[in-house]
Parts: C-alpha cells; structure tokens; sequence
C-alpha cells in the first residue's frame, strides 16, 4: 500500500469552505422556520379553502341535495377513525358543489404535497425555499433526489415525530382526548426541528437521517466536497480549509493585495480492501460440512413434508367423517318431522329442539322455513323457543320471515278468511316473541345486529295478542331503521353505548339507528337515546319523560303530542321537526337547533331553550311561562298568542319575530333585538281584577310588567299608543318617548 499523498495548493480566489457557511446559525436557522412555516400553510391552505367554500355551498346553494361523494364520505371515516372523532351522521345530503370543492379538498393536498416534493428532490428547493434562498443539498452539493427528498420530509420530519407522538397518545391513557395528541404533536415536532440548534453544523435529525444539509442558496456552493471510501476501489478524499496564510505574487511588480490561501489535502489509496467472505468460498473450504448440512435439510424437508401431508390428509378425512355423520343425522330429523304415527307430535317436537342444537349451518333456515309454513300452534310455540336457543344466528332469517309475514298479512287482510289470518298472525306473533326473546338475552352481543324494516309493531286481535318489551336493556348499535315498534316499551333503555375501546366519544361509538322507524305511542321513558340517529322517525304520542335525547339527530321527526317533560334535548338537531302539542315542561333544550320547526299549543312551562336555533319556528298558541330564551336565535319565529309570563327574553335575537296577542307579562326583553318585531296586540302588563267586581280592574303592579330598560324599540312594528306609553315609562327606548 503506498502513502497518502498530500499536497497544499495556495489559490488567489477564496472561497469559504461547506462546513463554515454551514455556521452562520442565527439568519440561516430563522429562515429555515419561517420556510417550514410557509411550507405547512400552503398545504393546509390547499385544503381548507375548497373545504369552507364547499361548506358555504352546504348552507346557501339553492340546488337540490344530493348523497354524500363515496370518497369524501370514506376519507372522512377514515380520518375519524384515526383520531377517535364521533362518526359522522349516515347519508348525509349535501349540495352538489359541496361534492365538487370538498373532492378538491382532498385531491389538492396531495397535488401540492406532490409537487413540493418533486422539486425538492430535483432542485432542493420547495416554494417556500425558492422564497427565502434556501437549498437542501447531499454532501456532494448536489439536489437529493426524489427518494432521498420523500425519506427525508414523509419519514424523518414528519412521520417518526406525529407517529410517536400517536402512539404515546394512543397507549398511554391519554387517548381519546384529542388535546393531548395535538400537545404531543407539538412538542415532538419541536423537538425534531429544534435539534438542528443544538448540533455543531445546524443540522436537525431528519437531515442527518437523510444525510442532506441545508445551505444559503444566495452564496452558493463551496468549492470543496466529501468522497465517502468504497470497499474495494481506489479512492482519495479532498479536505479544504483555510489556512490564515498570506502571501504576495513573486512576479507582478506591484502591490496586491492579500488574499488568505487554501490548503488542499488529497488522500489517496491505490490497494482494495480486503474482499468479505462469502458462502461460496466457505463451502470450497468446508466440503464435508458442507455436504452433512445439505444432507440433513434435505432429510428434513422429505420428512416434515411427508409428515404435513399425513396431517392434512387426516383432518380432511375427519372433517369429511364429521360432516357426513352431521348430515346422516340432519336427514334423520328432517325425516322425523314427517312422521305420521299416534305420537307424531311429540317426535317432531323433539326432532326441531334437536335440530336447534345440531351444528350444522342448514338447520336455522329450515327451522325458519318450518315457522313459516307450521299450522299447528304448539310445534309454531316450539319452533319459537328452538329459534330462540340459537342466538344471533337466528336473527337476519327470522328478520326476513317476519316481512314475509307482513305482506302475507296485508295480502289477507283483504281477501283472506278468517282462518288464514289467524294462522298467519300466530306465525308473526312467534317470529316476533322469538326476536324479542333474542334481544333480551343476548342484548350485549348484538351491536351490529340489522333489524332494518322489521314490524315488530303491537298485535291486538281476538285470539293474538303481542307487545314489544324491551325494557332496561342494551339496543346500543342495533338498526332499527324504518322498523315498526308502534306500541313498543323501552323504558330505561340504552341506543347509545360506548364501543369495544369503552371509551365514549370515539368512532368505535355504538349508536343506534332509528331513523324512519315508527314509534308512535312507544314508551321510552328515561331511555338514553343519546347521539342516535331518528330522522324522520314517528314519534307522535309517544312518551320520553326525562328521556336523554342530547346530541341526537332528529332532522324532521315527528313528536306532536308526545310527552317530554323532563327530557335532555341539548344541542340536539331538530330542524323542520314537529312538536305540535307536546309537552316540553322542565326540558333541558339549551343549543338545541330548532331551525323550522312546528310547536304550536306545546307546553313548555320552565323550559331552558338557551343559546338555541329556534328561527322561523312556530310557536303559535304555546304556553312558555317561564321559559328561559336568553341568547335564543328568534328571527321570524311566529310566537304570536303565546303565553311568555316571566320568560326569559333577555339577549334574545328577536328581529322579524311575531309577538301577535302575546302576554308577555314578567318577561325579560333587556338587551333583545326587537327590529321588525309584531307587537300588535301583544300585553307588556296585565291588569289585576278587583276581587268584589271582575269588571273592574287595577292598573297593573310593576312586578308583573315586561322588563324593557334599554330595550330599542324604533323599528318595531305596530306598537299602540298604550304599549308606547308602558315602554316610554319603564326605560324602553323609542323615538316617540320624551
């Protein structure tokens, strides 16, 4: 091996060396944070302006809805799922131009992600970079390429910091508190951008895991460059520093200037490295080994082959065994249901409760199609109670049996005999104790159970008579959509739970579906029907006395003369709903969105509608004593003939709103927004009668006025000379008033 040689070479022209410009910490490191910044706001930008402007086409385009695009709708899952976010409300209809920019707002992302990539890969420079003269370069000074550019921002910038800081937050307790992971990101991404403050050439973990640097693109590249050594070749390695040496040209006659030299040290190596052992050459070295090793795999693999043959050769044998005995015993009870002996009825009792514990996949449906087709009522009593031992299993035959059940009961209910219709209400009458049995026992079992369109509504005949009870139960998950449980009992149950993660407020979240059922008259007092999805359902005369309806979905749902008092209905969504005679005494409706809906003659003495959406409701005819609207949106609410004694009117957003022949006695209108408020007729004061003579009264006691002070008037419409005269005296402000 020859030595190194090393030679110093004095240049005229400085240049300053990679690793000193490297050192110029402070300007260089704060632009390189101004460029990450730069960098996130022009992908985030990407996507929440189509985003906003698809959700303000949501709202405002007058177009009719259409379902939700499948691929929105899977992303949005997808992203829920990740960060344990509540699941999104099902078949959503959004606007067509909705589809279009929140499509955008999924494409545009990884277009501008893209792109930013290709250009660092190719140039080192993103936009953001270009901006702020900045460049990632490998040790050779040159771009680093496309993969080199993806390993260093998909994986060391951004994958391993978000990654640890999901898994911590994800396997540590803190999870689903999405505050936490959005800490932990932070401090991880702050710890992975601020290594490079602490490293001797500014250079922050992902770039040392890509191996790039980060240089000022205005100054250019230095002169100098790093050749790793490679196993077996030639090489040499090129160092350049400034030496602080000075020195004058020998042969100009004049004076230069001094420029500080350049000392160049070339290492160069002219011998490969010793070459690694490979397999090859030990197995020339080692014949014998080498030929007892082959020996013995190839003994091993002929064995453990003929072995594994034998095996699987053996179980189908005992599989088919099984299966051919099953059946031979299948045949057997099926025959046995045929039978015409003197004791005929209990054989083929015994045949079906033995085919009920026979594990064969044939013997739910024929069991089925037997309840189906059964003409006498105890084998219909015993199929019933076979079906009932298999569980789950029996649900989605016994769900399609029960619609046949209905068509053939709606078929006969026309030109059937009487006999038909009997024999075909005891087949119903058992398919539904049988599915109600089912959910009773294995009720914590069955959250993904689908009993979509189901009739399980009540039966009340001469001779058959059916209610579903399904009290104190666990329904949470089930589908019950479109289903008739007209009649039903729920009292005290639960639709909503938390999901296998027992933790509530995830995407796992078993929540019931009920929209579109029919539970006309069902009670469902205290029943937890939190979260659950009930567009459209009937719910007319139904009970829900301090039922826990918060967050529900009740777009369109129909509760006229249902009971509520007592019941939670916060922040739930109730537009274009009708609560046309209920009873809302003490409801808890705070931020409930009651945008449309239908309340005329309800009753809803001391109700709290706080902070709620309650534009263009009607509320005609209804008694609100004592309800509280503070901060309530009223706006072209018809509240005329109301009874409003002692309500809570304060800060309410009243404009365009009908107070027509209103009592608003009591109430607290300080701070409201009255303009184009009707008050036509309205009462700020009722007199108080004389006892001894009811055709002469008091004037009224200023107790029992409507609180005014500071309350503009000016454009409210149709005050009368004596409404005028009760604002101008209280405090109310009014252009007419002295």
């Amino acid at each position: 091996m020859t030595s190194p040689t090393i030679k110093q070479v004095h240049n005229q022209t400085v240049s300053r060396s990679f690793s000193l410009r490297l050192n110029r910490a402070l300007p260089m490191m704060t632009r390189r944070l101004a460029a990450v910044v730069l960098e996130v706001s022009l992908v985030a930008a990407s996507a929440v302006i189509p985003y906003s402007i698809g959700e303000y086409a949501k709202d405002h385009s007058p177009a009719e809805p259409v379902p939700i695009n499948p691929v929105v709708a899977a992303t949005e899952e997808a992203i829920a799922k990740t960060l344990a976010y509540p699941r999104a409300r099902l078949n959503r209809q959004v606007a067509p131009l909705t589809n279009l920019f929140w499509c955008g707002a999924i494409v545009m992302p990884v277009v501008v992600v893209s792109w930013q990539l290709y250009q660092l890969g190719k140039t080192g420079q993103t936009t953001p970079k270009q901006w702020l003269k900045l460049r990632v370069v490998t040790p050779m000074g040159t771009p680093p390429g496309l993969i080199r550019a993806v390993w260093r921002e998909a994986v060391g910038r951004w994958g391993l910091p978000l990654g640890t800081a999901y898994l911590l937050w994800r396997y540590t307790g803190a999870f689903p508190d999405f505050g936490i992971l959005l800490g932990l990101a932070g401090v991880m991404l702050l710890i992975e951008h601020g290594s490079g403050w602490i490293h001797s050439r500014r250079r922050a973990f992902h770039d040392r895991m890509a191996g790039t640097y980060v240089v000022n693109a205005a100054q250019g590249l230095a002169s100098g460059s790093f050749n790793g050594w490679q196993t077996g070749r030639d090489h040499s390695v090129t160092l350049e520093f400034d030496n602080g040496w000075h020195q004058r040209s020998e042969t100009s006659t004049h004076e230069q200037p001094n420029h500080p030299s350049v000392t160049t040290i070339v290492l160069t190596s002219q011998s490969s490295s010793r070459q690694a052992p490979h397999l090859w050459g030990w197995m020339r070295r080692h014949p014998g080994a080498t030929l007892l090793i082959l020996s013995f795999t190839g003994m091993a693999s002929v064995l453990g082959t003929f072995v594994g043959t034998q095996v699987y050769i053996q179980r189908q044998a005992n599989w088919r065994e099984f299966n051919q005995q099953n059946n031979q015993v299948f045949l057997a009870l099926v025959k046995q249901l045929s039978s015409t002996s003197a004791t005929a009825l209990e054989e083929r009792q015994a045949a079906i409760l033995a085919l009920a514990r026979l594990d064969d996949p044939r013997a739910v449906p024929f069991l089925v199609d037997l309840l189906g087709q059964e003409n006498t009522p105890s084998l219909i009593d015993t199929l019933q109670q076979a079906l009932v031992s298999k569980g789950a299993e029996a649900l989605p035959p016994l769900k399609r049996l029960n619609q046949a059940l209905q068509n053939d009961r709606d078929t006969l209910a026309r030109r059937g005999t009487p006999g038909e219709q009997q024999l075909v209400a005891l087949r119903q009458r058992a398919t539904n104790r049988a599915i109600a049995k089912i959910l009773t026992i294995y009720s914590s079992e069955l959250h993904d159970a689908d009993l979509s369109r189901t009739d399980l509504s009540q039966m009340d005949t001469r001779s058959v008579q059916f209610t579903l009870v399904l009290d104190n139960l666990d329904l949470a998950g089930l589908n019950f959509r479109s289903a008739i449980l007209t009649g039903g009992s729920f009292q005290n149950s639960r639709f909503y739970g938390a999901g296998a993660d027992q933790r509530w407020g995830t995407f796992d979240d078993w929540i019931a579906d009920l929209s579109g059922a029919e539970l006309k008259e069902a009670d469902l007092t205290g029943a937890n029907l939190n979260n659950v999805l009930m567009a459209r359902t009937n719910l007319i005369r139904a009970i829900l006395n301090r039922a826990n309806l918060a967050d529900s979905y009740l777009i369109g749902a129909n509760f006229s003369s249902a009971q509520l008092i007592g019941a939670d209905l916060s922040r739930a969504v109730l537009e274009n709903a009708s609560l046309t005679g209920a009873n809302l005494g003490e409801v808890k409706a705070s931020l409930v969105n009651l945008h449309g809906g239908s309340l005329g003659q309800v009753s809803a003495v001391g109700g709290d509608f706080s902070f709620a959406d309650l534009t263009q409701s009607n509320w005609q005819g209804a008694d609100l004593s004592g309800a509280n609207f503070t901060q309530a949106k009223l706006q072209d609410a018809d509240l005329s003939s109301t009874k409003l004694v002692k309500a809570n009117l304060s800060q309410a957003q009243l404009q365009n709103a009908k107070l027509q022949n209103t009592n608003l006695s009591a109430v607290d209108l300080r701070g409201a927004n009255v303009t184009g408020t009707d008050f036509l007729g309205a009462m700020f004061a009722t007199a108080v009668p004389v006892q001894s003579d009811q055709f002469i009264t008091q004037p009224p006691a200023a107790a029992s006025g409507a609180r005014v002070q500071g309350v503009n008037f000016a454009r409210a419409k149709n005050l009368d000379t004596n409404q005028l005269q009760y604002i101008c005296n209280n405090g109310g402000r009014h252009p007419e008033c002295p």
